[in-house]
């Protein structure tokens, strides 16, 4: 079970940061019964004021010390998606182009992704429609997705 530094609450739900002292691991969608929790660690509480203000200006730029445990090809396509820039999104064809791999790899890294929001994966969809979200086409996760983009002011959250 993971030890959560702050339980924070978003427009999106609750969402779950782990850090260490030095980096940010994880940030997880939790269930909205959980209670909410203060960061009390310095790291933590900056997580939050950055997500924070990510939610009031979508044009927000985070700047944090990430530490995402993956494979090296995950690791390569998640500092991919941090360049894509807000209002931006590239299709999981196009980010394969430019990495040289398939847009199958591609979307199984997204679905990997340990710090969603933070490493932008809700920018990269499908060629016809948005595609998926952490794994998932439908449910909550997947108007996560949706909610960011409109977030962002992309226009694309009305493909179905």
């Amino acid at each position: 079970m993971k030890t959560y530094k702050a339980i924070l609450s978003s427009p999106l739900g609750k969402l779950g940061i782990v850090t260490t002292a030095e980096y940010l691991l994880n940030l997880d969608f939790l269930n909205q019964d959980i209670t909410e929790q203060p960061a009390e660690e310095t790291l933590a509480l900056e997580v939050c004021n950055q997500l924070n203000a990510y939610f009031k200006d979508q044009n927000h730029l985070f700047s944090l010390p990430l530490a995402e445990k993956g494979t090296a090809f995950q690791q390569r396509v998640w500092q991919h998606l941090r360049l894509i820039q807000p209002g931006t999104t590239l299709t999981y064809g196009q980010l394969a182009k430019q990495l040289q791999t398939s847009a199958r790899a591609i979307g199984n890294a997204c679905r990997h992704n340990p710090l969603p929001i933070i490493t932008p994966c809700h920018r990269i969809v499908a060629a016809t429609h948005l595609g998926g979200y952490s794994g998932q086409t439908t449910g909550s996760i997947w108007q996560i997705k949706q909610w960011l983009l409109q977030h962002e002011d992309l226009g694309k959250a009305d493909i179905a």
